[in-house]
């Protein structure tokens, strides 16, 4: 198993700091940057090899390379998104699929959350896909919201519904099996293809629509935040200087 971080988005709700930084690179507690705490939750569960999609002002992240390997203590491999600008992370995704045919522990490039939620995913492994969700925050419409059945099987992931109806937040960290590699590999393929403004997490519904099998590992009450804007990064730093 890999670990594998999602970084190639812009980010332009933070501008100026993503003027010329990719958005993982934005710094949370003092020079610590997004990408830092990802890659060092990511070694601290185990993971000696990490894949890193990147896109948006890629050579930010290419410069630091070595020094994110020598810090952290593992090999990274560099995945280039080529339409990071264009279209949504569907396709990020699905560019790595020969990385996460191996099994991946995935993480968003702009999530800042503690090192317990690596280690729920990894003492809930067992189905194909499985999600990191919050069942404890108070959802409004921006949060990327799910819905399981009675069997605790994905029915719907989705930003687009009411938020009394779901069951908690995804996220944006999960586990791949490689038995659900090549199989989710087709649905983001097929979900890009028929909108690249898509995100993955759509394809995680299409592979649900086609049986598979995606599951929740509830986080408990944990500080994180999905930095999109100056006020989530606001509330990153207060939480990345606690970690």
């Amino acid at each position: 198993m890999i670990g594998l971080v999602l970084a190639a988005g812009a980010g332009r709700r933070l501008r100026p700091y993503t003027d010329t930084l990719p958005k993982a690179l934005v710094p949370v507690d003092g020079e610590t940057t997004i990408m830092d705490i990802s890659l060092r939750n990511l070694a601290a569960a185990g993971m000696t090899d990490v894949t890193v999609v990147i896109g948006y002002c890629a050579n930010a992240v290419q410069e630091r390379k070595e020094r994110f390997e020598e810090k952290y203590g593992v090999k990274i491999s560099l995945v280039h998104n080529d339409k990071a600008e264009e279209w949504n992370n569907a396709y990020s995704l699905w560019l790595a699929r020969d990385h996460f045919a191996q099994g991946a522990l995935m993480v968003n490039g702009d999530t800042v959350h503690p090192i317990s939620v690596e280690h729920t995913l990894l003492a809930n492994r067992g189905p194909s896909i499985l999600l990191a969700v919050d069942t404890v925050k108070q959802l409004a419409d921006e949060e990327m919201k799910t819905v399981f059945n009675e069997d605790g099987q994905l029915t719907k992931i989705t930003k687009l519904m009411d938020p009394a109806q779901a069951y908690g937040e995804y996220i944006g960290a999960n586990i791949i099996e490689a038995s659900a590699a090549s199989a989710l590999a087709d649905a983001l393929k097929a979900t890009w293809e028929r909108n690249p403004d898509l995100y993955y997490e759509d394809g995680f519904q299409e592979y649900a629509n086609r049986g598979g099998e995606v599951r929740a590992a509830e986080i408990g009450r944990v500080d994180w935040v999905e930095v999109d804007n100056h006020d989530d990064l606001a509330k990153a730093r207060d939480i990345a200087c606690r970690y």
